[in-house]
């Protein structure tokens, strides 16, 4: 559908990347990944035409029509979360309003007769056609069904978008974007404003999307389960590989390896041909076999090895002072915007060491609590905070604030206390920002250099706890893993707002869910809480089969609903019997891999095999619950 021929973009004289050449087809699901900075969001702006290419050229084919979804980006303000949706379909609008202005024009006239009014009954009937081809009677419904399920409430709808925040904002035009079923998406970083549930459910969206996708994100989890091949961007070259994220890196890592073994045999090979070559140039009689010898090297192409990028930041987190036992206590803590009240009756006791998650649905409070912690707004109720406490903020918006007209450097300095501004250059050096990289302004940042410098600022203040919203939002994978060893390694107490499943899996001992304005504690860590839900999701439908049978059997004699319940019944207990069996394989695994990692994933297909059971557990759930609501509707009959 689209193809790239030694594409090639620069930037005032600096090449970020040159001879891109790969195509496009139907079915990719491609994962763009790469460093901060590396250009996967200037490749998306190419293909989408908003920028032009430097050299080389890009083909798309007739008809093939492209949505693309930028990190940023201005929504109107002026109408309806349901109205600005319905802007995805502009010829459906269209249609529609010239379909009023005739029924008014006829219901003001009553020169039936004539042939202007025929002919504006004719343009109606057509009209009329155009608008059922066009999928006029679905529209509305899709269009529900996509913002329910990228988190919107019924209620939502007909709240004016100037209402909501830029990440509810973001998810409006995402639905847009998905409802005009493009041939190809270009989605650049999709999940940052996403919480749990509803990144779960654009995977599955984008699983069964029939078109190309193109994604650049920093999400391994959501990358692994979307994506079936990955290009990376390093050193101003591309690698392409059929393979998600996970299975990529291992199969790069084993060529490299192969790579530096057939460097090594080759460059014995070249010192043994130059030591003959060495040996016998001085011998007249040896002199044909020496030429040979010497045109034979010079047609030697030499192995070399795929690049990677080895370049990372160097973070850790010192604590301040020793605090007290206690860090933060609630009692009836309550906030409202307006007549809505976010968080009701708080009860909350943080001690100190620990490191809990908040996580929940967008608009549940979760930043609101960390804000009210922080003392960055007030509430009412009881908020004490204990002996020593140091707290070190960084907000979800952290990047935003910076100040785009300064230098990194003097953004940095502005942070440094006494006893650190003689290392600010130091400290900036281990976040990246090396040699002419300190005197660049904020303003040319990437998202991510953004974040790595409001990184850095944060850690020139003392502190002993570490309030963070959202810190991964545009970090590239390397970073998020330096950052997650960063905090694993802090010996204070950490409180993480965070959607990123793979980044907080082994980092928070502790989950705290944020539900309908109330909170609930869970002593778990991020992988057995998500788990858990998934059981008491299951447990649910359960209680909801046994119901169902009970309402069934008073209320029906019918033989042939009988025989089909009993079919559905007998299908639903091999389905049982097969997702405990596929639990149990996969949790086997899971344990070989945390007792010996890299032994477990040296077989070369490991990876495909983990994930396609994996797959396979998810596929068998659902036909699980389909099953389930078929014996359910059973009961309407």
């Amino acid at each position: 559908m689209l193809d790239l021929e030694n594409l090639g973009v620069s930037f005032g004289g600096e090449v970020l990347f040159e001879s891109f050449s790969f195509r496009i087809a139907k079915g990719d699901r491609i994962g763009l990944i790469g460093k901060n900075g590396a250009g996967k969001s200037t490749l998306l702006k190419v293909l989408s035409g908003e920028n032009s290419p430097s050299n080389g050229n890009f083909t798309i084919e007739k008809n093939c029509s492209i949505g693309y979804l930028p990190q940023e980006l201005q929504v109107e303000n002026i109408r309806t979360v349901i109205e600005e949706t319905f802007q995805a379909f502009p010829e459906l609008l269209k249609n529609q309003s010239r379909q009023d202005e005739i029924g008014e024009l006829l219901n003001s006239r009553t020169d039936y007769e004539s042939g202007a009014y025929q002919e504006l009954i004719q343009e109606l009937s057509d009209l009329g056609s155009e608008f059922e081809v066009l999928g006029g009677y679905k529209y509305k419904g899709e269009s529900e069904k996509i913002l329910l399920g990228l988190g919107f409430t019924a209620n939502d709808f007909n709240q004016l978008t100037s209402s909501f925040s830029g990440g509810w904002r973001m998810r409006i035009e995402l639905a847009k974007i998905l409802l005009k079923s493009h041939d190809i998406l270009l989605l650049d970083e999709p999940t940052n404003h996403l919480d749990i549930d509803s990144i779960e459910w654009l995977e599955q969206f984008l699983m069964k999307y029939n078109g190309a996708i193109v994604i650049v994100s920093h999400d391994i989890m959501f990358l692994d389960q979307v994506t079936n091949r990955t290009i990376e961007i390093v050193n101003k070259q591309h690698f392409d590989l059929k393979k998600s994220y996970t299975p990529f890196m291992a199969l790069r890592d084993e060529i490299r390896v192969q790579q530096k073994a057939a460097q090594k045999n080759q460059a014995k090979q070249i010192q043994h041909t130059e030591k003959l070559i060495e040996r016998f140039k001085a011998k007249a009689s040896k002199a044909s076999m020496v030429q040979s010898l010497i045109k034979k090297l010079e047609k030697v192409e030499r192995i070399t090895i795929d690049a990677e990028e080895t370049d990372v930041m160097s973070i850790k987190f010192p604590v301040a002072i020793q605090p007290g036992k206690m860090i933060f206590e609630t009692k009836g803590l309550e906030k409202s915007y307006g007549k809505k009240k976010v968080l009701n009756s708080i009860d909350l006791y943080i001690d100190r060491g620990t490191k809990v998650a908040f996580v929940g649905q967008n608009g549940q409070g979760k930043s609101t609590l960390a804000k009210l912690l922080v003392g960055e707004i007030y509430g009412n109720g009881e908020l004490s905070i204990g002996h020593n406490v140091k707290i070190g903020y960084f907000a979800q918006n952290q990047s935003e604030t910076l100040d785009a007209s300064k230098t990194v450097l003097t953004s940095a300095q502005d942070s440094a206390t006494k006893e650190n501004r003689n290392t600010v250059r130091d400290i900036l050096g281990a976040f990246l920002f090396k040699g002419d990289d300190v005197d660049k302004k904020v303003s040319v940042l990437s998202g991510g250099e953004r974040n790595r410098l409001a990184l850095c600022k944060l850690l020139l203040q003392p502190f002993n706890i570490l309030v963070m919203d959202e810190p991964t939002n545009h970090l590239d994978i390397q970073s998020k893993r330096v950052l997650k060893n960063a905090l694993i390694s802090f010996k204070g107490t950490l409180i993480l707002v965070s959607h990123d499943r793979d980044f907080l899996s082994g980092l928070c001992s502790q989950v705290l869910e944020f539900k309908d304005g109330k909170t609930k504690l869970y002593l778990d860590d991020i992988n057995t809480y998500l788990e858990n839900k998934k059981i008491n999701s299951l447990n649910q439908l359960e209680r909801t089969k046994k119901k169902s049978k009970s309402n069934f059997t008073k209320t029906t004699s019918n033989y042939k609903l009988q025989k089909k319940e009993k079919s559905l019944k007998n299908k639903l207990s091999k389905l049982e019997s097969n997702i405990t069996k596929l639990e149990k394989e996969i949790k086997v695994v899971d344990l070989e891999l945390e007792i010996n990692y890299e032994q477990t994933i040296s077989d070369e297909n490991f990876f495909e095999s983990y994930h396609e059971k994996k797959k396979e557990l998810s596929n068998y759930i659902k036909n699980w619950e389909r099953l389930v609501e078929e014996i359910e509707n059973l009961n309407q009959y």
